[in-house]
Order: C-alpha cells, then sequence, then structure tokens
C-alpha cells in the first residue's frame, strides 16, 4: 500500500460529517459551460478499458483478459469497428451512441514514471515535475472575473493537488464519502495475512461486515451494492447544476491497481465508475448539454497480462471525454500498434494528456493563451487538442 492509498484511508476514517464551502460561481469566461475533471488512482488498464481487438498481436498478448468481439457472447461493445468498450461501461456504450462519448486512447502525460505517487503528483501539477499547486487551480485564476473566489469544487474528503493553489476553492463531501473502499480493504487484508494475530482478526472484521473473499477480489458486489464514487459523482453534478454553483469540479476514484485477478476485479471497477459517471450525468440535468468531462489516469498497464492474472505498472492508457458538449460517437486514437512496445513491456503513448486538457480549457471554457501556458507550463510544443467540442 503506497502513502496516497494510506493517507485516502485516515481521511475516510476521520470523516465525521459534511463540509461545503462555496459561493457563486463567476458569469465571465465560464459561462453556462460545466467541466469537471475524474482522476482514477491507481492506473487504469486502458486496454482493458477501450480493446484494440483488431490489432493482430492484441489477443496474444492479452491472454485471458482479451474479451470476445463485438456481436459474440460476453463480447464487447462496439465503437464503430478496431475498438472495443468494455461490456461493464454499458451506460457509457449508449452515451457514445447518442454522440456524447469519446474514449481517447495511447496517452500519458511528458513524465515517464511507474511509481504512482510521484506520476499522479505529475499528472495533477500538469508538469513533469512536482509543483504546489494543481494545473485546474492555475487555470481558474482566469476565470475569476466578476463575482467570488471559488469557481472550483473538489467533491470528497479532501482537496486533491489538481484544485489546490492561490485560487480559492470550495470542498463538500456527501454522506457516506468517507466509506473505505474495496480495493484497499483488500490491500489490508493482504498485508495482514502473514500475521498469526491481526491476519485472522482482519478477516473476521471483513466477513462480520458483509466483505467475503469473493468481494474483496472484485468477484462479486460490494454489500448493499455500495457506490461510493456514484454518490460523490452524483452529489457533484446536482452542485454544478445550480444557476449559482460552481462551473468546474474534480473528484477521484481507486480502485484501478489490479496486480492480481485483475479480470473479476476490473469489471466491478468498471461498472462502478459507469454508473457514477451516469449519476455525474443525471445529476447535471438540463445542464448537462453544456458538460465537457474529463476522465484520466496517471499511466497505463502492462501489456502482457503476468503471472497473477494482472498486469503491473505501465505507459500509455486511455483517456475518457464525455458530456453534452462533446463531440463523441468515435475514437481518437493515432494508434502505435502492440508489435512494438515502450521500454519492450507497454503500450506506446502517442497523445499527451496535457493537449487534451488544454483544449478543453480553451474551447469549452474559453481561456486564453496566457491561461494555457500558466497552467501547463513548459508545454508551448503541446498544441491544445482540436475538434473535441461540438460546434
Amino acid at each position: 500500500m503506497n502513502r496516497r492509498t494510506l493517507l485516502g484511508l485516515t481521511g475516510g476514517f476521520a470523516l465525521h460529517g459534511t463540509r461545503l464551502a462555496m459561493a457563486r460561481a463567476p458569469h465571465a469566461g465560464a459561462g453556462d459551460a460545466r467541466f469537471a475533471v475524474v482522476l482514477l488512482r491507481g492506473a487504469m488498464d486502458g486496454l482493458s478499458a477501450v480493446q484494440p481487438y483488431a490489432d493482430p498481436a492484441f489477443a496474444a498478448l492479452r491472454g485471458a483478459l482479451a474479451l470476445p468481439e463485438p456481436g459474440r457472447e460476453g463480447g464487447l461493445l462496439d465503437l464503430g469497428g478496431s475498438f472495443g468498450l468494455h461490456p461493464a461501461l454499458r451506460r457509457m456504450h449508449a452515451l457514445f451512441a447518442a454522440g456524447q462519448f469519446l474514449p481517447v486512447h495511447a496517452v500519458a502525460g511528458p513524465y515517464r514514471s511507474r511509481s504512482h505517487f510521484d506520476a499522479q503528483d505529475f499528472l495533477e501539477s500538469g508538469a513533469g515535475q512536482r509543483l504546489t499547486s494543481g494545473w485546474l487551480n492555475r487555470a481558474l485564476g482566469a476565470m475569476r472575473g466578476n463575482g467570488p473566489a471559488r469557481p472550483g469544487l473538489a467533491v470528497g474528503v479532501d482537496v486533491p493537488l489538481l484544485l489546490r493553489g492561490p485560487v480559492r476553492v470550495g470542498s463538500y463531501a456527501p454522506p457516506g464519502a468517507g466509506q473505505v473502499e474495496t480495493g484497499t480493504l483488500a490491500h489490508l487484508a493482504t498485508l495482514h495475512q502473514a500475521d498469526p494475530l491481526l491476519g485472522p482478526a482482519f478477516m473476521e472484521g471483513l466477513r462480520a461486515r458483509g466483505f467475503s473473499a469473493a468481494i474483496l477480489a472484485g468477484l462479486a458486489p460490494t454489500p448493499g451494492n455500495r457506490n461510493g464514487f456514484m454518490a460523490l459523482a452524483g452529489a457533484a453534478g446536482r452542485l454544478m447544476a445550480a444557476a449559482d454553483g460552481p462551473r468546474v469540479a474534480a473528484l477521484e476514484m481507486g480502485g484501478w491497481d489490479t496486480h492480481a485477478g485483475q479480470q473479476g476485479r476490473l469489471s466491478a471497477t468498471l461498472g462502478e465508475l459507469d454508473t457514477g459517471l451516469d449519476a455525474l450525468r443525471e445529476g447535471l440535468g438540463a445542464a448537462w448539454q453544456h458538460t465537457a468531462i474529463l476522465v484520466v489516469t496517471e499511466f497505463g498497464r502492462t501489456v502482457r497480462i503476468n503471472g497473477t492474472g494482472g498486469t503491473d505498472h505501465g505507459t500509455g492508457s486511455a483517456a475518457f471525454l464525455l458530456g453534452g458538449a462533446v463531440a463523441g460517437g468515435r475514437v481518437i486514437a493515432d494508434w502505435p500498434g502492440l508489435s512494438t512496445l515502450f521500454e519492450g513491456r507497454d503500450l506506446m503513448p502517442t497523445r499527451d494528456l496535457r493537449g487534451l486538457a488544454k483544449g478543453l480549457l480553451r474551447d469549452h471554457l474559453r481561456l486564453p493563451i496566457a491561461a494555457l501556458d500558466l497552467a501547463f507550463p513548459d508545454s508551448q510544443a503541446t498544441a491544445p487538442e482540436a475538434g473535441l467540442l461540438r460546434t
């Protein structure tokens, strides 16, 4: 268990209520546009979420993680040929059919780190180095215009680095947001397993609360079908939908570090993401038509399946864009192929995550180029991605 997981766990135990600190969103710069960033902590396997089944090397490299092609029993959801969406993402597939979901493949940040802690900091700072502020907070500085100083909102038990910085932001944690994720409990169970005293006691405590071995492995739903991310996302949508609510939000979801037993665990986690993003859509209501959501992770996972049925830390992954303002219904990918791998093990990244974020800041929030350069220092060589939004 890394440092960030431990901090998140202690934060969850410390939460006893909700916190709400926000003010009227500014009208200058943002207008009716809503923008949310969802951080997937732990490194989502983009090759499982959006499978390049037409790549001739894919099936052999992926082994049991390669699902049947679209149209076959238990198969992928068709994304127009070449790529298929994991069947756990059926709500996102419906948005794809409606032209409101846009997967982007073979993407990565400007860094090459296999450390969760470093890569998450780099992802949120917007640079290949540690900074004390996040790129979304620095971008908010260009939105301040008229009105009070809290245009951004962190939804969860903590304010992520992404939203920390000189611009004051609000924070809100809905009831139950401090619930510990099943993935974290599984990590703790593994760590305590060899201890003759703590191991049995910890497992007995989990069983008493309805967490079986199958649930911890991601092979069965959590007790009561809990989905903490769905509660966070639904709350974010309702707050952003308000006429005087925030226009920019950040939230996060863990449980993506699938070193073992990935097939069952990832299916459950993708299902939680799917229902959560749909709750965000429902919460936004009519404001959905003016919304763009960017879903990103710190890095991808290895192309080859490992000996425990999982994958290890990699490089290239997938990102998701969705919302009524997004020009979806297609897959964006400068596909490098899987015959040549980055460092002999990873999907080769061909797109920079900063380009996606810069394109949304410029074309959706209408921020000037100077604001993009401030948000992403030393990124002038990475142009804002065009064509991400409906005209």
